[in-house]
């Protein structure tokens, strides 16, 4: 890095190494214990019900459903010994994307598009990407739909209930609709098709667009649920919310612009919508303070917004030379382009790590913690990943946690298979 660049990073309070996971896991640590307790804290840590004991069933069929941004999808899924395999696979636009649909349209349309397997299975896994509360039946009731879909009457409506009463209706009675989050999919979707015993413990983590993670927690640990239960399960962190990491100038300048302000501040310093965001603040800043030309400038207005796979290749220094005037402007440019990832991965670290921690699993003489991770960010970047993995190395060994970093891809379905298969 130039002294120009970490004169400019350190000015601003955006140095990566602001961010020390080992300080910053133990924080995040002690605000999921508050979650649990229903104490006040950043995260909610909001019980799934979902349990993740033992192996799935081989060759059972189970309806997957996955309803989330703009896309629906649905299958009959087995899971076989090679994986799982898909029959019937559907996928088209979510209703309420075009124009608006009342909560009776889009229970009708799903339940039209899942009749043809009906008749092979009373098992319904639903993976729901909007915000519900997940009731002990393990149903979901509707909290808000946003991300571009209208479905009017929604509030409060119960996922599973509405679905298996129309499905009743429709002459086919006693469905068991299991209704889970995405995050929460993809911890069950990657643990299905591996041998659970080799970790003490698993984490399903999304690094993408936005961030999240779930865990696995013991009942007897979520004192908010006065359970004696001798059993665990999932809850899902809502991990974006937390706000103890330190912040920087720009983290405070793009919190104070967005439509969300004094809230999700970690997702806003890791997440791949934001990242280019910062990385465009701190452009317009470094012209300011005479670091970037004027017609240097220009050009950066002229791209309009930056995404974190631009800021991904100017990290990489790629694609500098098109837009940037001189080897100093391109250098600095890649300098801040990586500490913004570079940070974002420490963030990250913190997390799984606060996990570890928490949990208890992972530690000397134990097997590894399992986290399973999918999103733009840690399976595309050229940058995160390998950051990413380098820091759980670094920052585990200092605090005697192993955590083991495992990729996955659409895990959605199989997940939602999963939890049906596992919960039913």
């Amino acid at each position: 890095m130039s002294e120009i660049s970490r004169s400019f990073l350190e000015k601003y309070r955006m140095l990566p190494e602001s961010v020390d996971p080992a300080v910053c896991s133990d924080l995040i640590c002690e605000d999921m214990k508050k979650g649990l307790a229903g104490e006040e804290s950043f995260m909610p840590m909001i019980p799934t019900y979902l349990v993740n004991d033992g192996a799935v069933p081989k060759n059972e069929p189970v309806i997957v459903i996955d309803a989330g941004g703009t896309n629906f999808r649905c299958a009959l899924l087995r899971f076989t010994d090679s994986g799982y395999e898909l029959e019937g696979l559907k996928k088209c636009l979510m209703p309420g994307v075009d124009e608006p649909v009342t909560w009776e349209q889009f229970i009708s349309f799903v339940a039209d598009m899942i009749v043809p397997f009906a008749g092979m299975t009373d098992k319904v896994g639903f993976c729901f990407s909007y915000e519900a509360e997940i009731t002990p039946e393990i149903d979901g009731k509707v909290v808000v739909i946003d991300k571009e879909v209208v479905i009017k009457g929604s509030e409060g409506k119960l996922v599973g209930k509405s679905l298996s009463d129309e499905l009743a209706r429709r002459g086919f009675p006693g469905k068991r609709v299991v209704v889970l989050n995405d995050t929460a999919a993809v911890l069950l979707g990657g643990s299905a098709s591996i041998d659970k015993s080799l970790y003490s413990t698993f984490i399903g983590h999304v690094s993408g667009t936005g961030t999240n993670c779930c865990c696995i927690v013991p009942l007897k640990f979520i004192s908010k649920l006065g359970s004696v239960e001798d059993k665990s399960i999932i809850v899902n962190m809502e991990a974006g919310l937390y706000g103890g990491i330190p912040k920087g100038y720009f983290d405070e300048l793009l919190d104070a612009e967005s439509h969300n302000p004094g809230t999700k501040i970690i997702e806003k310093q890791t997440a791949g919508v934001y990242l280019g965001e910062l990385v465009r603040l701190m452009i317009l800043k470094a012209a300011e303070d005479g670091i970037i030309s004027k017609a240097t400038l220009e050009k950066i207005v002229s791209l309009g917004r930056i995404n974190s796979a631009v800021i991904d290749s100017w990290a990489f220094a790629k694609g500098l030379d098109e837009v940037f005037a001189t080897t100093e402007e391109a250098e600095f440019v890649r300098d801040i382009s990586y500490s913004v990832i570079d940070r974002s991965a420490r963030c990250m670290c913190s997390l799984l790590l606060g996990i570890a921690r928490c949990t208890g699993c992972g530690g000397e003489g134990d097997r590894p913690v399992c986290d399973f991770a999918e999103g733009s960010l840690v399976q595309k970047s050229l940058n995160y990943r390998p950051l990413l993995e380098g820091y759980l190395a670094e920052y585990g060994a200092k605090i005697g946690k192993k955590v083991s970093l495992l990729i996955g891809s659409d895990s959605t379905l199989p997940g939602a298979g999963a939890a049906s298969l596992l919960n039913s």
